[in-house]
């Protein structure tokens, strides 16, 4: 796998010069890998951000089992109406 050359204007890691995809990105890596250096502008930053990514992997969890739950009655289902 090659891997990209991020553009000019990506959001940059000010502790280590790492490039992001987007600024959410960027304090998440700040929080985790430089904890200790950052300043609280960026702790504020980067809790915000673990609080958004927080709820976004509760949701993504939310549909997951919804969608494994449909499936699963979904071939109960479908078994059910083959073997009569």
């Amino acid at each position: 796998m090659t891997r990209q050359t991020p553009p000019e204007d990506a959001p940059r890691c000010s502790y280590c010069g790492d490039a992001f995809p987007d600024e959410r990105l960027r304090d998440l890596h700040r929080g985790l890998e430089h904890y200790d250096r950052i300043d609280d502008d960026e702790r504020d930053a980067y809790e915000d951000a673990y609080r958004d990514e927080e709820t976004d992997l509760r949701s993504f969890r939310i549909r997951a089992l919804a969608a494994l739950v449909v499936l699963y009655f979904g071939f109960l289902i479908l078994y059910a109406l083959v073997t009569l």
